[in-house]
């Protein structure tokens, strides 16, 4: 078995019974994906097929193959290296595929079976069909997508293209940035009338950091589906992606974009420091331009110096982080166990994270990947603080594919009569069970605990758990209606991974009541809403007496957290990141697909709104705030006005 089918046989073990819904893409667009090295009897199985590589382990089909990083894993690419094999055609020998794709189809000639189109911006079998690459913003129409860099054109700058200079017209200004129409009444007595409109706060201003912090990342993507929310297929319509960590692109984007946004750091409330650590990890094994060489293979290490090198930049290069000591700034820190790693000088800021261990209980590195650990990273470089500080800093929801189907069942409405299922889990349950997770310390032990209380599928030993009851699911036997499943039972386990998962958003999605089971670690908004009124938190401690705590709710407790959960479940939805993307399709089509038709009719706050308004209540109730006096003055700076007199 080659190296590629090596990883996708893995990764597949390790992922059965995980519940994740893979995206409703043709066999076609399935191979130009990657991972078609897999054999013959599982390719018949789409719902096998790798579409990206959970664990971010980097694979070489170029025959510069270097030790593996950790026990019997694969190779890594030397990059040092000349392949004298990248131009065979030999298909016993790997390398790249340069071959006719037209005689290539037509079964004229031999091709590798290693054979794949995993890079952006290209689509087929051999990489002939130009596409759209996935860019920031997809350069607001100011641009072109090179690849996951926007080049923009003449007149306009910034990671998106979206700032103009001066040349460029008032008319073709983005819409956070023009001028405020006011309405004056017909009077002949106005004269020299003031009129002063005041700006949407908090304002944010958005470092412009160097590209290697952002769009060089984006470009360096060896696998198209790395650290974004979407791609395009052969006819540039969009394909929305499952990886978890799409939300750190959602967010950056949908700030962009903001009304919120502001061009003046002199009259800004909060700063946003864009640097997209999904991509940085996704790539540390193998990158040439990411240098793992003083890291000791950990990527951990190899992120935090971003951070680190991002925090210099800005301290040295622009004058707002000394006024508050960084504590107006906001960083996010998508990977498994967010802002674990984050280096001491940037603390004081506030940490957007999927993760919110407060570490009183777990404190140390909870994730079973070694190369994730941060345990070994000197406390002189990362200092000695928490994950998470529900004081200052916020927990996210992951990102989750809009799914135009799984909305207009409007799952999360299902009523109580229609949930029969008491609880639910599906997912990796651990070495006990057929294909489990082998590492003992994977999800803290607390999946294993579930599963040998109230297991529903056999364990290797063909066991059940001890309190396995009719009424409740603890599984890792991958459902095929997971999303209805949710919506069928009145609680859903909300567990740790490595590190965080997507659970809580699954269950607040399709209306069920999430059970919290992870001490001392904050979910989505939890230092923000009232958990109480929706959610159930339970001690690992009591996870034996878990099913008679929840038979002991009545059905007016019940009722109320199942309508509470309705109440708040968009806020988990990146709506205004997904309707941005709407507009640029309408803008380059004429029209909308079926997943902008749903999620149009979508009116509460989700998830971008959430945080402005979290923002909001923090530039008027943060303490430190109300210590420092900021005579800020408002509007463009004086420079930039044109004098009329």
């Amino acid at each position: 078995m080659s190296m590629l089918s090596w990883l996708c046989w893995r990764w597949m073990h390790q992922q059965s019974g995980a519940g994740m819904q893979l995206p409703r893409i043709t066999r076609g667009a399935i191979w130009a994906m990657g991972c078609i090295n897999l054999p013959s009897q599982l390719r018949q199985n789409k719902s096998y097929v790798l579409l990206w590589r959970r664990n971010q382990i980097s694979i070489s089909t170029t025959g510069r193959d270097i030790p593996p990083s950790e026990p019997d894993g694969p190779k890594i690419v030397n990059w040092t290296k000349v392949d004298q094999d990248v131009f065979t055609t030999n298909g016993s020998i790997q390398g790249w595929c340069n071959v006719d794709p037209t005689e290539a189809y037509a079964g004229k000639i031999k091709f590798k079976e290693e054979c794949d189109c995993k890079y952006d911006g290209l689509w087929g079998r051999f990489c002939e069909v130009p596409v759209e690459s996935v860019c920031i913003n997809q350069c607001s129409g100011h641009g072109h997508c090179r690849g996951g860099f926007c080049q923009c054109d003449n007149g306009w700058y910034g990671a998106d293209c979206s700032t103009p200079s001066v040349i460029s017209s008032i008319r073709d200004w983005p819409s956070w940035l023009r001028p405020a129409w006011v309405d004056v009444p017909d009077s002949e007595k106005l004269i020299n009338l003031n009129v002063v409109v005041a700006k949407k706060r908090p304002l944010i201003y958005i470092y412009d950091l160097p590209p290697k912090y952002n769009s060089l990342l984006l470009e360096g993507r060896h696998f198209k589906l790395e650290c974004v929310n979407r791609i395009y297929d052969d006819n540039n319509a969009t394909i929305w992606t499952e990886h978890l960590y799409g939300a750190q692109m959602a967010i950056y984007e949908s700030l962009l974009a903001s009304p919120h946004r502001t061009l003046n750091g002199e009259e800004a409330d909060f700063f946003f420091v864009p640097v997209l650590d999904s991509c940085i990890i996704t790539r540390a094994d193998d990158a040439p331009h990411l240098s793992m060489q003083r890291h000791r293979g950990l990527r951990s290490s190899l992120t935090l110096e971003y951070y680190q090198n991002a925090y210099y930049h800005i301290v040295d290069q622009y004058p707002y982080w000394n006024r508050s000591s960084g504590r107006d700034h906001i960083w996010f820190f998508s990977w498994d166990e967010g802002a674990c790693y984050a280096p001491k000088e940037i603390w004081n800021s506030m940490m957007l994270v999927h993760w919110g261990n407060t570490n009183t209980k777990h404190n140390h590195s909870t994730t079973a990947y070694w190369a994730d650990n941060w345990d070994k990273i000197s406390t002189q470089i990362r200092g000695i603080h928490p994950c998470f500080d529900p004081e200052k800093d916020l927990v996210l929801p992951a990102w989750k594919v809009p799914d135009a189907n799984v909305l207009a069942s409007k799952f999360w409405a299902w009523p109580r009569e229609k949930r029969k299922t008491l609880f639910f889990f599906n997912g990796n349950l651990g070495p006990a069970y057929p294909h489990g997770r082998p590492e003992d310390s994977y999800s803290m032990g607390i999946r294993q605990k579930l599963a040998e209380e109230f297991g529903s599928s056999p364990n290797k030993d063909g066991k059940l758990g001890k309190q396995h009851a009719e009424d409740v699911t603890v599984t890792p036997v991958r459902s095929d209606n997971y999303h209805a499943d949710i919506a069928s039972s009145i609680f859903c386990g909300v567990l740790p991974g490595d590190g965080w998962s997507g659970r809580m958003e699954d269950s607040v999605l399709q209306g069920c009541i999430p059970v919290v089971i992870q001490d001392g670690i904050f979910l989505p908004y939890e230092n923000v809403l009232n958990y109480d009124s929706f959610a159930v938190r339970i001690s690992e401690d009591e996870i034996p007496n878990m099913i008679k705590i929840l038979r002991g709710f009545n059905d007016t407790e019940i009722n109320l957290k199942l309508a509470n959960v309705q109440k708040i479940w968009q806020r988990f939805v990146y709506r205004d990141s997904i309707l941005l993307e709407a507009e640029r399709q309408k803008s380059a089509f004429g029209h909308v697909d079926d997943w902008a038709v749903e999620f149009l009719k979508l009116t509460e706050d989700d998830v971008t709104t959430t945080l402005i308004q979290v923002l909001h209540y923090k530039l008027y109730n943060d303490p430190w705030r109300k210590q420092v006096r900021h005579n800020k003055k408002f509007g463009l700076p004086n420079q930039c006005v044109v004098n009329t007199n």
